[in-house]
Formats: structure tokens, C-alpha cells, sequence
């Protein structure tokens, strides 16, 4: 009789439960160029660095999700990452520029170089904006 009960108890509460919360909303993820940045003339080995970017998101279906960021030896690409609600409506107004930012740890001499996505031109390629930052002691 226990386990006729048990069983109906874990029956009743796999049913009762559903992954489906009523919100079929889907999204796609995006990078969204960054329009300005705030960098220091110079590096200091060893000290941490505080980078700030304004991006303009294109519709309010754009939600912020993080700095894309991605390293290669002494070059960073940076980018705003957003998830794109997926749906027909989204609010026509261009909502205002935002800003972001990261710290940025200097563990190397020599130079950095930043690319700054700056969006794509009229044949898709990637447009970046490079500026190099030099490591003095």
C-alpha cells in the first residue's frame, strides 16, 4: 500500500511540474559594435585597469548580456554581446546609449592592441578600430 502511494505521490508531481512557464519567447545573441571606450595612455605591469564602453543598442528587443572578449598572445577583441527577444513587436524608438565595463588585468611588456568591433560594412565583413597601448615600468 506504501509504495502504491509513493507512487501515485511522484506521479502527481511529475505532472503537476512543467518546463513550460507559458513564456515561448525565443532570442538570438548578437554583438553589438561599441561606439566609444575609455583607455589610459599607458600600462603599468601588474596593475589593473578599468575599460569602459558605450554601445547603442538598435531596438529595445536587445538585452545586454555581457563584454565579448576574446584574447590571442597581445590582442584583444571586444565587443557587446546581446540576446535578441525574438518577436514581432519591438518598441521603434532607439533606446539611449549605454555603457559597460571590464577591468583589464597588464600581465605582459611590450604593447597591447584592443580591436574595437565597430560593426560590419556594406559587404558583411567585420570592422574593428585598433588601438595599441604600450606596458612602461
Amino acid at each position: 500500500m506504501k509504495k502504491i502511494a509513493l507512487i501515485l505521490v511522484l506521479m502527481t508531481t511529475l505532472v503537476g511540474c512543467s518546463l513550460d512557464n507559458g513564456n515561448n519567447d525565443t532570442y538570438t545573441f548578437s554583438v553589438l559594435p561599441v561606439e566609444s571606450y575609455t583607455l589610459p595612455e599607458t600600462f603599468k605591469l601588474g596593475e589593473k585597469y578599468t575599460i569602459k564602453l558605450k554601445y547603442q543598442k538598435p531596438t529595445s528587443c536587445h538585452i545586454y548580456q555581457g563584454i565579448y572578449y576574446a584574447k590571442d598572445l597581445n590582442t584583444r577583441t571586444i565587443g557587446v554581446q546581446a540576446a535578441v527577444l525574438d518577436k514581432e513587436i519591438c518598441g521603434t524608438e532607439v533606446p539611449p546609449v549605454s555603457e559597460a565595463s571590464f577591468d583589464f588585468q597588464v600581465t605582459a611588456t611590450g604593447s597591447y592592441i584592443f580591436k574595437f568591433y565597430k560593426g560590419k560594412d556594406a559587404d558583411g565583413k567585420d570592422l574593428f578600430e585598433d588601438v595599441e597601448i604600450q606596458v612602461v615600468s
